[in-house]
C-alpha cells in the first residue's frame, strides 16, 4: 500500500512510524505498545487472531486493542495513493469508545432436541449428533432406510397442529390419534406381522385409512400398547432446539426463531451449528419502545402497522386490546428496520443507539474533511457477507486491471444490519458534508427491507432535490456474490452530488423526531439554491412528513381526530370551536383519516417550506350552539343540526326526547328528573 506516514499523521496530529511486518520482525514494537495501558488500533484485519495470541502471551498487556481494516478498503485501489483522508478518518473512529451496554435477553439450551421426519432419516441423525443432546422423535412414517429396533429415542406420533417460540423455549402440540401407545410399544413387531393390510408400519402408527378393523394387532401385542378405543387428546411438549426434516419448513419468515433449523438431516454445518447452541446465551436487547410515541392504533381503530409488515422474524404483533405493539425480544434478530420505518420514534434502535452511529459518522466525516478529502460517499454494508464484498473488490484491485477497486472517496462503514440506519441518520450524513449515502445489500437481507429503504431514500432524495441539491444521494447497491464485483466497481465510481453550504453542528440526538428536525433545518437554511417552493411533494409511501385536508363542507368539528392523534398534531381550543393542525408534529399514520366519522380528512404527503409548519394553523372553526335551556355553548351549530337531521325520523326521539338533542348533558339529566317527577305527580 502506497501509505505516506506524514500525511497520515498531520490528519491524526500525532507523529506515525511506518510499520511494514507488525505481525513478524517488528512484533516487538507491538508488544511494548499493548503494554503501555493505552488503546492500541491495528490497521490490519487478517492477522487479527495472531495479534490476539501475542497480546495473550505477553507480560504486562494491559490496553484496549481494536482493529480496523485499512487494506482492501483503500489501500488496495487504483487510486490508493489519495486514500490518506480515508485512511485517517478511518483510524480515528476506530479509536472512538464501544457503545454503552443496553439489556440483554437470555437463552438456556441444556439440549433438549427435537427432530421431525421420516423415522429412518431422523434415527440417523439423531446417530450423528450422539449423545450432545437429549433427542425425542416425531415420526412421520418411515422412509427408504432401516430403523432402530432398540427404543433408542422417545418416540412421538400423531397429527402436529403447532410449533412456536424460540431456542429454549419451544413448544409442540398435537392430536395423540394413534391407537399405539408409544411409550408402552417394545417394538416387537408382532402387531406389524399380525395386520393383514400392512396398515402398520415400523414407525408404529396405524394407518387408519388402511385399516378394515380386524383387531388382530390387538390380539398379538403382548403389552396391551394397542387401543383403538382410545380417545383423541392434545398433548404438548417443550423442547430446546428443533431440527426439521420435513419438505416444507414450519416457520416460514426470512429470519426463522434461534434454534429452529430446516435442513435435509446432513447437512454438517446444520449439526455444528445445533452443537454451539447448547448452554447459556446471552444477546442485546436491541430494539426499546415507547408506547406514547407509538401511531399504531387509538380508539379501537389501527394506523400505523409499518413496523409488524416490515419485520422478517415476526417478532412485532399488535396488542389491540392495551393499543399499542409488543416486541418479542427472544425472536428479534436485531435487524433495525422496525426503528427506521417508524414514523414516530416509538421504536428506537439499541445497540448501537443512533446517538452513538452519530458520533462515529460525524468524527469520520470531518477527520475525511480536515485531511483534505472531499465528496466523501459513505458505503453502509454488513460485517459479514457485504464485509466480505468489500474485501473481495480489494484483492481483486490488484489482480484485474479492469477493477478500480474502492475509490478514495468511498468510505465502507460496516453496520450490524444494513438497515438499522434510516432517513434521519442519512440525512445528518448530508449535514456533515457527506455527498452520498449508499447501502449494499447481499442476499442476506429479506427483500422487504430493500423495499423499506428504497421508500425512506425515495423520500430523502424528493427533500433535497426539491431544496435545489444536485445530484443522486442515496442508492442501494444490490449485490449477490462476487460475480457481480465488476457491477459494485462501476456503481462505486458514481460522480458526487452536491452538499450543504455549511456543515453541521448537531449531534444525533436520542429521539427521531428531534434529529429529522435538526437535519431539515440545516437543510433547508444552507441549500445551495434558495427555493421559491413554499411546499416539497413527498412519495405517497414511507413519508413521515406531511400535512392532512380537511373538506370543510363534510367536517363537524366533532374533534374524533385530535382524540386520536398520537403526535399532538390535532389540536381543539377550549374556548372556542376550532381545529388547529401542526403540521411539524404530524407522523402520517392515518389515525385521523381512519377515525373521522364523516371521511372529511385525507393525508398530504409533504415538506412544508414555510414558517408556519412549526405553528398551530387553524383548519377549522364554527359557530358554537348553545343549550336551549341554560344557554351554554356545548357543541357547534352544524354537528347539533346534523344530529337533529339524523335522528328526527328515529321512534326513540319524537317530541321531548328529541328537544332534549339540544340541551347540554346536564340540563338533559335536568330535564329527565324534572318530567318523570311531573309524570308521578300526575299519577297520585
Amino acid at each position: 500500500m502506497p501509505l505516506n506516514p506524514i500525511n497520515l499523521g498531520a490528519a491524526l496530529n500525532e507523529k506515525l512510524t511506518l510499520h511494514s511486518s507488525l505481525c513478524r520482525r517488528e512484533a516487538g514494537d507491538f508488544q511494548r505498545a499493548i503494554q503501555t495501558g493505552e488503546d492500541v488500533v491495528v490497521a490490519c484485519t487478517q492477522e487479527k487472531r495472531l495479534f490476539s495470541e501475542l497480546a495473550e502471551q505477553t507480560e504486562g498487556a494491559t490496553s484496549v486493542i481494536r482493529f480496523v481494516n485499512i487494506r482492501e478498503t483503500g489501500g488496495w485501489s487504483k487510486d490508493a495513493s489519495q486514500s490518506s483522508p480515508k485512511l485517517a478518518a478511518q483510524l480515528v473512529t476506530a479509536h472512538l469508545p464501544e457503545p454503552e451496554p443496553v439489556t440483554t435477553v437470555s437463552y438456556s439450551s441444556s439440549g433438549r432436541l427435537l427432530i421431525i421426519g421420516k423415522l429412518d432419516a431422523a434415527e440417523h441423525v439423531a446417530d450423528l449428533l450422539g449423545d450432545d443432546f437429549n433427542t425425542s422423535i416425531f415420526t412421520l412414517g418411515v422412509g427408504q432406510g432401516e430403523v432402530l429396533q432398540e427404543r433408542k429415542y422417545p418416540i412421538l406420533g400423531g397429527d402436529i397442529k403447532s410449533l412456536t417460540g424460540w431456542l429454549g423455549e419451544f413448544k409442540l402440540t398435537w392430536m395423540q390419534n394413534n391407537p399405539i401407545d408409544l411409550d408402552l410399544c417394545t417394538r416387537c413387531n408382532a402387531c406389524v406381522a399380525a395386520c393383514p393390510e400392512g396398515a402398520i408400519g415400523l414407525d408404529y402408527q396405524i394407518d387408519l385409512d388402511a385399516c378394515k378393523s380386524h383387531r388382530a394387532c390387538e390380539k398379538a401385542c403382548q403389552v396391551a400398547a394397542i387401543n383403538f378405543s382410545r380417545e383423541v387428546e392434545s398433548s404438548s411438549d417443550t423442547f430446546d432446539l428443533v431440527l426439521d426434516l420435513r419438505p416444507a419448513p414450519t416457520f416460514t419468515q426470512h429470519a426463522v426463531p434461534q434454534g429452529y433449523f430446516h435442513s435435509k438431516g446432513t447437512d454438517a454445518q446444520v449439526l455444528l451449528k445445533m452443537k454451539s447452541l447448547v448452554g447459556e446465551f446471552e444477546k442485546p436487547k436491541f430494539v426499546a419502545y415507547k408506547q406514547k410515541l407509538c401511531a399504531h392504533s387509538r380508539n379501537e381503530k389501527i394506523g400505523c402497522s409499518a413496523c409488524m409488515d416490515v419485520c422478517s422474524a415476526s417478532a412485532i404483533s399488535s396488542d389491540f386490546e392495551r393499543q399499542q405493539i409488543k416486541v418479542n425480544p427472544h425472536l428479534c434478530v436485531g435487524c433495525g428496520t422496525c426503528s427506521t420505518v417508524c414514523p414516530t420514534g416509538a421504536l428506537s434502535y439499541g445497540y448501537p443507539r443512533a446517538s452513538e452511529q452519530g458520533v462515529k459518522l460525524k468524527a469520520l466525516i470531518s477527520t475525511y474533511a480536515r485531511s483534505g478529502g472531499k465528496n466523501a460517499a459513505l458505503l453502509l454494508h454488513s460485517q459479514v457477507r457485504g464485509q466480505s464484498l468489500v474485501n473481495d473488490l480489494g484483492r481483486a484491485a490488484r489482480l484485474d486491471k479492469d477493477i478500480h477497486g474502492v475509490p478514495a472517496r468511498v468510505i465502507p462503514i460496516s453496520l450490524w444490519h444494513t438497515s438499522s440506519m434510516g432517513l434521519d441518520v442519512w440525512l445528518s450524513a448530508i449535514c456533515y458534508g457527506a455527498s452520498q449515502v449508499w447501502v449494499l445489500m447481499t442476499d442476506e437481507e429479506a427483500p422487504q427491507y430493500k423495499v423499506s429503504l428504497t421508500e425512506q431514500m425515495a423520500v430523502a432524495q424528493s427533500i433535497l432535490t426539491g431544496l435545489g441539491y444536485s445530484g443522486e444521494h442515496f442508492k442501494i447497491m444490490q449485490v449477490k456474490d462476487a460475480r457481480d464485483l465488476a457491477t459494485l466497481d462501476r456503481d462505486l465510481q458514481s460522480a458526487p452530488a452536491q452538499v450543504p453550504l455549511q456543515v453541521a453542528s448537531f449531534a444525533v440526538q436520542a429521539e427521531k423526531r428531534t434529529t429529522l428536525e435538526l437535519a431539515l433545518d440545516h437543510l433547508i437554511n444552507h441549500a445551495p439554491v434558495k427555493t421559491k417552493a413554499e411546499h416539497i411533494a413527498l412519495p405517497t409511501t414511507g413519508s413521515p412528513l406531511g400535512a392532512i385536508k380537511l373538506n370543510k363542507e363534510a367536517c363537524t368539528l366533532c374533534l374524533s381526530c385530535v382524540n386520536a392523534c398520537p403526535a399532538n398534531a390535532l389540536q381543539d381550543n377550549v374556548d372556542a370551536p376550532q381545529l388547529k393542525f401542526i403540521e411539524k408534529n404530524c407522523v402520517q399514520c392515518g389515525l385521523c383519516v381512519k377515525t373521522c366519522p364523516e371521511k372529511a380528512l385525507s393525508l398530504v404527503p409533504q415538506l412544508n417550506l414555510l414558517k408556519d409548519r412549526k405553528e398551530a394553523v387553524l383548519l377549522n372553526e364554527m359557530q358554537p350552539y348553545a343549550c336551549i335551556r341554560c344557554n351554554k355553548p356545548f357543541g357547534t351549530l352544524k354537528g347539533i343540526e346534523a344530529m337533529l337531521g339524523k335522528l328526527a325520523g328515529h321512534s326513540m326521539f319524537q317530541g321531548a326526547a328529541l328537544e332534549r338533542l339540544k340541551m347540554c348533558s346536564d340540563c338533559r339529566v335536568i330535564d329527565i328528573h324534572t318530567s318523570n317527577s311531573e309524570a308521578k305527580i300526575t299519577d297520585l
